[in-house]
């Protein structure tokens, strides 16, 4: 139990910062800007994706949420990981840049198993 509570807090505490706080400071500048439209994405999608994950990334670290808002918050999670992989893949080819979408997969399960662990 102790274990799944180390990981569930450790790697949700990753998304937090990275999808969350991160977000929320950068989602605006040039770089951010230049990301989203060099996937062919226009700059509303990248407003409007960084308030979903700094709304998802507070409903993962609120205890208090209901289970199946954390679902949603999960699955939102799951499919943006994915596009990111997807449209880096199909932009940019199998490269280095793939790494980090895989990497926040691998995080998120993680998360997702501990947390259906501790409260299962």
């Amino acid at each position: 139990m102790k274990k799944d509570k180390i990981i569930f807090w450790i790697t949700t505490t990753i998304i937090f910062l990275f999808e969350g706080v991160l977000v929320a400071l950068t989602s605006q500048s040039e770089m951010a800007v230049k990301g989203i439209t060099g996937l062919g994405y226009p700059v509303y999608f990248g407003t409007m994706l960084a308030v979903f994950k700094v709304l998802g990334t507070i409903v993962l670290m609120v205890p208090k949420f209901p289970k199946n808002v954390k679902e949603w918050a999960y699955a939102g999670f799951g499919i943006d990981f994915i596009a990111a992989l997807v449209s880096l893949w199909v932009v940019n080819g199998f490269g280095p840049m793939l790494i980090m979408p895989v990497a926040f997969i691998a995080i998120l399960i993680l998360s997702y198993r501990s947390y259906h662990k501790l409260n299962g």
